[in-house]
């Protein structure tokens, strides 16, 4: 136990009577700055000798085990991580550098059936199955702050907040693949682990307190069960600026420049932004320039070297010589409803469906002192509402849920509200 952990067994929910900030007023002790691990700074685990020594002694450790990664975004191409903490009781703090121990298996393996605590865990699961570790429970810290009403669900403003400790900042948006890792960056990342499990215990206590503990253990359960994503079918549409680019031409200059630039920063392994900014591939595509020296004058290509620009300019030639039945569509294939702006003039009586359920959602949502989206994705309540069962009854309504993913404490919450709507 560190002494923080020792303080903090002292305070439960740092609220008046352990409910969230916002409904319980200021807190009444000064928070305080938490500077330095008990332990100090572990040595980085860069070896497979000491990585076999770590893995025993979070197998021999007990309770819940403290998990995050750290990422290079806007650094490096991807998504991977390159640091792995873990803290757990018995065990101490661990920094992992999963760039020279790339299988961490056998870590996840003998953290198999043991629960792990990660803040924001959509983030980070990705990146942890890469490299072999994959969670069978796991408890968010940041989910079950939204569950529990908290207006502020970073770390830090959750750290503060419930257990009254300041985590150091500013180290977040650094470039994770610099090595070897400055000590004040591997002191930040240890400290980010440090009061993980006590963070999670709080939040236990409050989400039961407020009957919505089960709630969450469904939430958690659909996020280590989830399946990885499939591949993003087009990703270059996602290209910032989009809007502006009305014309097929134009959408294929964009697909031409945007997999170029793809494949230079894969090979490079850099941040995609680094070899081409989005605004200068949209302003390629809006003059689909036809020589080097025009592309030269567009904003974003004014200082690339001419090989550079022979490469991009190689790009638009591309798609300036595809013919029609080659070039993109301008929309993406559209499954499920239509955007909701259209339903008016497309079907006036979903519309009104819609705005009654979105009231009914919104209300209920207000009631239960939780975010919209937690308690159902508007998603599936578009789809519900788009098309609606038939007839509208609750077994039906349920089922409806259901299959668009809702869990059970989801259905039971909503059923009624949705029924209302579809009703009316």
């Amino acid at each position: 136990m560190t002494d923080a952990h020792e303080t903090a067994a002292d305070r439960s929910l740092r609220t008046t009577g352990g409910a969230p900030p916002d409904e319980a007023g200021s807190p009444a002790e000064a928070p305080i700055p938490l500077l330095e691990p008990r332990e100090g700074i572990p040595p980085v685990v860069a070896d497979p000798a000491a990585l076999a020594e770590v893995s025993a002694a979070f197998a021999a450790g007990s309770g819940p085990v403290a998990v995050d990664a750290e990422r290079a975004s806007g650094y490096r191409y991807g998504q991977r991580a390159y640091l792995v903490q873990l803290r757990r009781a018995g065990s101490g703090t661990a920094l992992i550098d999963p760039v020279a121990c790339p299988d961490l298996s056998g870590l996840g393996e003998a953290l198999s059936g043991v629960e792990w605590v990660l803040h924001a865990a959509t983030q980070d699961l990705p990146c942890l199955r890469e490299i072999g570790m994959v969670p069978s429970r796991l408890f968010d810290t940041e989910l079950a702050g939204r569950l529990a009403g908290f207006p502020r669900v970073g770390l830090g403003a959750m750290v503060e907040g419930v257990l009254g400790f300041v985590l150091e900042k500013g180290h977040s948006a650094v470039d994770w693949s610099t090595r070897p890792l400055p000590e004040p960056w591997l002191r930040y990342a240890a400290l980010d682990v440090e009061l993980l499990v006590d963070l999670r215990d709080a939040l236990e206590k409050e989400l039961e307190r407020q009957g919505k503990l089960e709630w969450a253990r469904q939430e958690f359960h659909a996020i280590a069960s989830a399946p990885p994503p499939e591949p993003r079918k087009d990703p270059w549409r996602r290209t910032s600026g989009m809007h502006k680019v009305r014309r097929r031409r134009q959408l294929a200059v964009v697909r031409e420049l945007w997999q170029t630039r793809d494949r230079i920063a894969r090979r490079r392994d850099v941040s995609p932004g680094k070899v081409l900014s989005d605004a200068a591939i949209v302003e390629a595509a809006l003059s689909v320039p036809a020589t080097v020296h025009a592309l030269a004058a567009l904003n974003g290509f004014g200082r690339v070297n001419r090989r550079q620009l022979e490469q991009w300019q190689s790009a638009v030639d591309r798609a300036r010589a595809l013919s029609e039945s080659q070039l993109p569509q301008p929309g993406q294939p559209v499954t499920g409803p239509p955007p909701p702006r259209a339903w008016a003039d497309k079907d006036p009586a979903a519309a009104a469906r819609l705005a009654a359920a979105r009231t009914g959602v919104s209300t209920l949502a207000e009631q239960l002192n939780m975010p919209q989206e937690n308690l159902i994705t508007p998603d599936t309540v578009r789809r519900v509402c788009w098309e609606p069962p038939a007839p509208v009854t609750a077994d039906a309504v349920a089922g409806a849920l259901m299959a668009h993913g809702a869990r059970s404490w989801q259905v039971d919450l909503v059923t009624p509200v949705l029924v209302t709507a579809l009703s009316a």
